[in-house]
């Protein structure tokens, strides 16, 4: 999606095939980003709210400064349009209408960049997408993609703390992502996860890798050093905080010494030192020509036919067209969310106020319903049973989501661990402040009930697809283990032999009692 910027520099003496070429493509990308302004809107929206995605506002003018780079080579060429194009383009569709099926935003806004990139080639041809080859690449890191590897990058982050603790003679105990020494308490938390630094990161390596770079071993190398090289350093920053808090005796002090050092001088010095380490190896010179015109095109050839532009160009805005016409189709057949959840009555348990201790609540974004009840039977156990219930999902209105299910981020609970997970459930065990409560959480959707995030995806797509019950209900049962060498198992599973199938209630909650 660059080659509008490239033969831009002298008007006057811009051959007419490359004017009506880069017209055509133009009114291709203003067509496309009509028709999913919303997907546009919420990228450009994600790029100024988070931090972790701030960088990517450079790399749209850094794509129009590659494309111009190449304009003596672009001139040598001929553009015309390319039929084969348009398979870039429908992949992007089918992203897209595969995200907006399972409501992933990922994959909604990974297809929009997709068709964006297979309009430059539809319209602009083959030799000429060739050499825009990495300037229409480096538009993949317009996709605010990334943060899915937080949990992940805290897990490797604790464990490379606790490897450097135990190097340098710190007494410490790791309880998944919290940390504990004799004298402070420490979490990795998401923004200790040092995501938004690696997704910048790889950002500027590959960036680096096409202008410094020739050989492609290199290249290979110099990004896979971009890539360790920040995640032991966040290791070493989290362990650099809780050190010195223990020789300090000052958590305060070292995390104040953590915001100021992390932000604004620990990167910058790991970027100086990863682009340092690389100099000696950059084989490729200024002066350098960034392809050969005469390898991909004769030099003689003429661009192609206005009237072959026009019926290409329209089949790239036909294909674009086709998703949401067939999504807002199958959404005027979503059911209206029911006017009230009605808990169950379950025998030999009782609906009781929440008693003493810290409250838990779980969290779903968007959802029509959301109802929370405590339980309590003759023999003391008591349980909390939350139902969610979403009449069709949509973006900022999904079952399964980072931000979202049993830990609300910046809540009282925190997730620590997966524990062994039921039939058609998973397990979760939540800490707070030395305590740990385990959730049982169930996902009603379509025709299954899983516990499984990629089963809630899978099955909202085929519905979203093919057609069915839109509605998706989320019933977790969830307990407070009684005593630090406790369970809190033994109290839910009783209450979910009382309560039964587990389906029929999350029906129920819909508002489908037939819903099978």
């Amino acid at each position: 999606m660059t080659a509008a910027a490239m033969p831009l520099a002298d008007r006057a003496s811009m051959p007419v095939g490359w004017r009506r070429h880069l017209c055509a493509l133009a009114a291709v990308w203003a067509a496309i980003l009509i028709l999913f302004w919303r997907d546009a809107a919420k990228i450009v929206s994600i790029w100024l709210e988070s931090s972790t995605f701030n960088h990517c506002l450079l790399i749209l003018p850094l794509i129009f400064w590659l494309a111009w780079q190449r304009q003596a080579e672009l001139r040598r060429l001929a553009p015309t349009a390319w039929a084969p194009g348009l398979l870039l383009v429908a992949a992007g569709a089918v992203a897209w209408l595969l995200g907006d099926a399972g409501g992933l935003g990922l994959a909604r806004h990974a297809g929009l960049v997709l068709m964006l990139q297979g309009a430059v080639v539809t319209c602009l041809g083959k030799a000429v997408s060739r050499g825009l080859a990495f300037p229409i690449f480096y538009a993949l890191f317009l996709i605010p993609a990334g943060e899915e590897a937080v949990p992940v990058m805290q897990t490797i982050t604790a464990d490379i703390s606790m490897v450097l603790l135990g190097l340098s003679g710190v007494p410490a105990h790791i309880e998944g992502v919290f940390i504990s020494t004799p004298n402070g308490f420490f979490e990795v938390a998401e923004a200790c996860s040092g995501v938004k630094f690696l997704v910048a990161m790889v950002a500027l390596a590959a960036l680096v890798a096409n202008l410094c770079f020739r050989s492609w071993s290199r290249r290979i190398l110099f990004i896979a050093a971009s890539i360790v090289i920040p995640v032991l350093a966040n290791g070493v920053r989290a362990w650099g905080t809780i050190y010195i808090a223990y020789r300090s005796g000052s958590n305060a002090f070292a995390e104040g010494f953590d915001h100021i050092f992390y932000g604004w001088i620990f990167f910058a010095i790991v970027i100086a030192l990863t682009l340092g380490a690389g100099w000696p190896f950059f084989d490729r010179k200024p002066a350098d020509p960034w392809f050969d015109p005469r390898a991909m095109q004769p030099e003689d050839s003429e661009p192609g036919s206005l009237r072959r532009l026009m019926r290409t160009a329209a089949a790239a805005v036909a294909i674009a067209a086709l998703p949401p016409l067939w999504s807002a189709a199958l959404a005027s057949t979503a059911a209206p969310p029911p006017a009230e959840i009605t808990l169950p009555e379950i025998a030999g348990w009782q609906r009781v106020p929440r008693g003493a201790g810290r409250p838990w609540y779980p969290r779903f974004a968007g959802a029509d319903l959301l109802r929370l009840a405590h339980y309590r039977n003759s023999a003391g156990q008591e349980v909390d049973l939350a139902i969610a219930v979403f009449a069709r999902q949509a973006e900022g209105r999904k079952l399964v989501a980072y931000g979202q299910g049993a830990a609300a981020p910046g809540g009282p609970w925190a997730w620590t661990a997966d524990d062994v997970a039921p039939a058609s459930g998973k397990a979760e065990i939540l800490f707070s402040h030395g305590s740990l409560r385990e959730v049982l959480s169930f996902y009603r959707v379509g025709s299954i009930l899983t516990g499984s995030p990629a089963a809630v995806k899978i099955e909202t797509m085929k519905v979203r697809l093919l057609g069915g019950p839109q509605r998706a209900v989320a019933i977790l049962v969830s307990s407070e283990a009684p005593a630090a060498s406790a369970s809190a198992r033994p109290a839910i599973n009783a209450f979910l032999s009382a309560l039964g199938p587990v389906a029929p209630l999350a029906d129920r909650a819909a508002g489908l009692p037939e819903a099978r």
